[in-house]
């Protein structure tokens, strides 16, 4: 087995044209993904005499919010691919003769990836609280006001509410790259083996593109349909942090001088077993397919992005790419 020579700075970069791509790409499946699972769905997306649904209200505005998703997917994304790839290399060569510290390889890589993640959501949590709630900002109804400066508006008094929705956002993307990255490491080596196979492997940089981009595409559609749940509550969580700071609390203030939140605002069991009573087990996967679909093409295209970016960067300077094209 042989490794990448990637530099972090390989890697950043990488990681950051990855996450710049996706986001711009895929970005308003992503919207349409938080109106459908947003509690006032229906209200605000469903014709009230026909239950149709209002097309201009649920496809206005896209976009919103992903200003706030760039700036900080850049430095996040780079930070997971950092910490991914030298935990990698580290857990495939710390066991005994220079093999796997753990003798079932994908548990190495779901360790790594799954540490990586918790990394990563510290820099991204505040940006998905304002993305996701700026998504479900009506922007016709402030004569086109930025969707973005009214949720920052929000959190104006208390800015460490951004950070309310890190225990969700980890709970939904731990299990999710828990599973996918296993999925898709092992899914890209039996794909280059069965070409090797074949005679057909041409150990260019577009063959490992094609490779990865399916593999990731299996990978993150299996993980995405399986965490759908956690996915609902999580954006549960996340649009509540945004009502509550919209919404004082008639100026009553607990001892340290916040607000007294309501226990089920933020608790996810609690959120759970209320969408369960209300909309019954159908709630809980609402928008299920849209993020299906959202996931695999926005994991195709995010990973393969990133591994031609670093064996292109390897490449560059007459090194040896790594295990991709070895």
């Amino acid at each position: 087995m042989s490794f990448s020579t990637n530099t972090n700075t390989d890697i950043l970069i990488a990681g950051a044209a990855a996450a710049f791509t996706v986001d711009f790409l895929i970005y308003p499946l992503d919207t349409l993904k938080t109106r459908i699972q947003a509690p006032n769905y229906s209200r605000l997306y469903l014709d009230a005499a026909t239950q149709a649904i209002n097309r201009p209200a649920l496809f206005r505005g896209l976009y919103q919010g992903v200003g706030s998703v760039v700036i900080a997917t850049l430095p996040s994304s780079g930070a997971f691919f950092t910490t991914y790839e030298g935990l990698k290399s580290f857990l495939d060569t710390a066991g005994p003769n220079n093999g796997p510290f753990l003798p079932w390889q994908p548990l190495n890589h779901a360790i790594a990836s799954s540490v990586s993640e918790l990394v990563a959501c510290a820099i991204l949590t505040p940006s998905e609280v304002i993305k996701q709630n700026a998504q479900m900002y009506d922007s016709a109804r402030d004569g086109g006001t930025s969707a973005t400066a009214q949720t920052l508006r929000k959190f104006r008094s208390n800015p460490f509410g951004l950070w309310r929705g890190y225990t969700a956002l980890a709970g939904r993307n731990l299990p999710f790259t828990a599973m996918q990255f296993p999925i898709f490491e092992q899914t890209k080596e039996v794909l280059r083996s069965y070409r090797d196979q074949h005679g057909a492997r041409t150990h260019t940089i577009a063959e490992s593109a094609v490779i990865t981009a399916i593999s990731a595409g299996i990978a993150g559609g299996i993980a995405a349909t399986i965490t759908t749940p956690i996915d609902v509550i999580k954006t549960r969580i996340m649009l509540a942090a945004g009502e509550s700071e919209a919404k004082p609390n008639n100026g009553v203030v607990d001892a340290l001088g916040h607000q007294p939140k309501a226990r089920s605002q933020y608790s996810g069991w609690a959120i759970g077993r209320d969408i369960l009573a209300e909309e019954g087990v159908r709630g809980l996967w609402r928008g299920g397919t849209l993020r299906t679909v959202w996931s695999t093409l926005g994991s195709a295209l995010y990973l393969a992005v990133y591994d031609s970016g670093r064996v292109w960067l390897a490449r560059r300077r007459g090194e040896d790419p790594g295990e991709d094209l070895s």
